[in-house]
């Protein structure tokens, strides 16, 4: 039950999202209309929406001002829309090694730790999450659904880390799957290697093997940041 919800909640998200970033149904800075609107018109409880809303605070779409309302942010990541000009090719290319490189920095501790502090519960969850995205591998490798899936994998492994501030490098984790999706540039490759990868993560976080896990998490990241040629743009700088 507590899944099924869990589940209803990130679809609920990604509603709301594609509203905000793709039909532009709410614009940078304006004021969403409240919990019972925002709920009946998609259909779904207050406890549903409400869990929504906290999904895309994280991820830094949606801001909450207490005794104001929730408010789409001022500065919203319009990478994910995958319009990107020529002009701004570099720029993106920059901004996402320096999120790789974030990433590399906390992803891999805080999957050992998940390893030691999840419950049996926690990764069967973050199993089954693995399984759904190595399906979306295969079905739409740049999909929609693959990117979603890309991003709930991990994150749910950052969770289990059971600590707080890594778990605020969610939205980090978000951004960096979305841009490399909006720079669509060998995406092919990074599917492959992506699903190779996640058998990998998935058999040392089953075992609970920290080390190898947080070997893993590495080599993952690793192998998406060559393949965009990323690590070309450090003798650039």
């Amino acid at each position: 039950m507590q899944r099924d919800r869990e589940n209803l909640s990130q679809r609920t998200a990604d509603r709301l999202r594609e509203l905000i970033l793709k039909d532009q149904a709410y614009r940078q800075g304006e004021k969403l209309p409240n919990e019972n609107e925002l709920s009946e018109m998609l259909g779904i409880s207050r406890t549903t929406m409400r869990e929504a809303i906290r999904i895309l605070v994280a991820e830094g779409v949606l801001i909450v001002l207490r005794g104001k309302g929730t408010f789409v942010a001022e500065q919203i990541d319009r990478y994910a829309d995958s319009r990107i000009g020529i002009q701004n090719f570099a720029d993106l290319k920059v901004t996402l090694r320096d999120l790789y490189e974030a990433r590399m920095i906390f992803e891999p501790e805080a999957a050992a730790l998940a390893c030691g502090r999840a419950s049996d519960e926690e990764i069967e969850h973050i199993l089954e999450l693995g399984e759904e995205c190595q399906r979306f591998v295969l079905e739409d490798p740049t999909g929609e659904q693959r990117i979603a899936s890309e991003s709930a994998f991990h994150g749910a492994i950052l969770k289990a880390s059971h600590n707080e501030f890594i778990s605020g490098f969610l939205p980090t984790l978000t951004e960096t799957i979305e841009k490399t999706f909006a720079l669509d540039f060998n995406l092919d490759v990074i599917a492959k290697d992506a699903y190779k990868d996640h058998i990998m993560i998935m058999d040392f976080l089953k075992k609970r093997d920290a080390q190898a896990l947080k070997s893993a998490v590495m080599i993952h990241l690793r192998h998406a940041f060559w393949t965009e040629q990323l690590a070309s743009q450090e003798k650039e700088l």
